[in-house]
């Protein structure tokens, strides 16, 4: 059983030890600290109002009302949505002139974790300076709740999924009519969570013929919620079954979003991001950003279209920054994370979906041949387990002298990009590990550059 503390909020599997879990007083201490956190950011605010939701994981209402009477307490006026998804509660927060937001929901995990992710008043994730002061006022014990007379107002608002709907409609990129016209069939995996709710919601309002497939909110995930090819099977199969057009797949809390090809091929995290930023290019040409850990397809899309691509480090604040200083019109992450500052500053896998859909129809091609149409790269992740002992920034510093005559970036890590495929090497904060991506033009050139530069380290320490 785990409980992980870091600057995005604090995650943990349910029950067990206080300290070592996200159990009820674990919950209550850091939403203490956030409350307090935004009290001390906000000294003169006669009002605070913080905005929750939830994902439909069997814990959640349980983390919710703790994490909702703990603010309460501090004298927080608190905003609850109830089940919605993680971008729903981003765009409520700005929404409802809001000093913050919390969004139970352990994303990708499985059904035995959940999370607490902070926001800002803009609704987007802490920096790392935010968080880590959270932390440290955690850590204190230093908190002081309010007398009876001054606790904080708590009233639930049940329809912000709709305007989330609504806002994602409104987008000048976002074609209804088109949309309507090409009579689409969708399969819809929603791994029994929110997104069961508001997918097939978005695209009845669409005008899409939507089968439904795991998408009812009780919290038991029926295969690992996260997106990938290898969890995939139930839906691939369902897609040829009823010759639909292409399957949508999201996690828990709908900021991921992956897609299904008719013949039950998987389009690709990855593409997911390529896909989008294409059309939005082609039709508002400019400048994209994702992380370094992501496909050198979007840089090459990027580029057809005459824009400038950038990397950032790896995690949504981390892109959301180098989004506002280039200018980015788009941009997110490999992991299906869609970020598309005309709507929001967070990844949001409606506004993926409705893109999506709205290239595919003006483009009036099939969902496999749209993917065959990108530049193909292939990935491999791996990582080297290593002793405690061992230093880990010397290894990664010693593999960036290795290969200096190639292009290397250190800002997360140690990334090689060589002129065909990229290694990139990241080491764990919470343990003795290097994370070893690869990507290449093939699935045995990335498995092989892979083998190569695990070896190459494992020659460096010694092991």
């Amino acid at each position: 059983m785990t409980l992980i503390k870091s600057i995005s909020g604090i995650r943990g599997t349910i029950g067990g030890k206080t300290g070592d879990n996200l159990t009820p007083l674990d919950a209550v201490k850091f939403a203490s600290a956030y409350g307090t956190w935004l009290i001390q950011r906000n000294p003169k605010a006669e009002k605070m109002i913080v905005v929750i939701g939830r994902d439909a994981r069997i814990s959640g209402k349980m983390i919710s009302s703790l994490v909702a009477n703990t603010l309460v307490g501090l004298g927080i006026d608190v905003i609850d949505l109830g089940l919605s998804t993680t971008p729903t509660v981003e765009i409520a927060v700005p929404l409802e002139k809001a000093n913050g937001g919390i969004i139970i929901t352990a994303s990708h995990n499985p059904k035995q974790w959940n999370a607490l992710k902070l926001l800002n008043e803009k609704g987007e994730f802490l920096n790392g300076a935010d968080g880590a002061k959270i932390l440290e006022i955690a850590e204190s014990g230093n908190l002081t709740f309010e007398e009876v007379d001054n606790l904080g107002i708590y009233k639930k608002k049940k329809n912000f999924m709709d305007r989330h709907i609504d806002e994602v409609l409104s987008l000048e990129l976002v074609d209804i009519d088109a949309i309507r016209s090409a009579n689409f069939k969708v399969v819809v995996d929603a791994v029994n969570s929110t997104g069961g709710i508001v997918i097939p919601e978005l695209l009845d309002r669409l005008g899409v013929n939507c089968v439904k497939l795991y998408c009812e909110p009780n919290g038991e995930f029926p295969h690992n919620p996260e997106p990938l090819k290898e969890h995939l099977g139930d839906i691939s199969a369902l897609v040829v079954k009823e010759e639909a057009d292409f399957g949508i797949v999201v996690d828990p809390d709908v900021d991921r979003l992956a897609l299904v090809c008719e013949d039950g091929s998987i389009f690709g995290e990855e593409y997911t991001l390529v896909a989008c930023a294409d059309y939005v290019l082609s039709q508002n040409p400019g400048n994209t950003v994702s992380n370094l850990s992501s496909s050198r397809a979007l840089r090459d899309i990027t580029r057809k279209h005459g824009g400038n691509y950038e990397a950032s480090a790896v995690g949504e604040v981390n892109v959301v920054e180098l989004m506002k200083k280039n200018n980015a019109i788009i941009g997110g992450e490999g992991n299906g994370g869609i970020i598309y500052p005309t709507s929001h500053y967070g990844r949001d896998s409606l506004v993926g979906v409705a893109l999506f859909l709205t290239q595919l129809a003006k483009l009036e091609i099939s969902c496999k041949a749209l993917r065959d149409s990108y530049p193909s790269y292939f990935m491999s992740k791996n990582k080297i387990e290593l002793t405690p002992q061992i230093d880990v920034d010397k290894i990664l510093n010693k593999m960036a002298a290795k290969y200096q005559e190639e292009e290397v970036s250190t800002i997360d890590g140690v990334k090689i990009d060589f002129e065909m495929e990229w290694v990139h090497l990241r080491k764990s904060n919470t343990e003795p590990i290097i994370r070893v991506y690869t990507e290449s033009t093939s699935q045995m050139n990335a498995d092989n550059l892979a083998e190569r530069i695990m070896h190459e380290i494992n020659e460096i320490a010694d092991i």
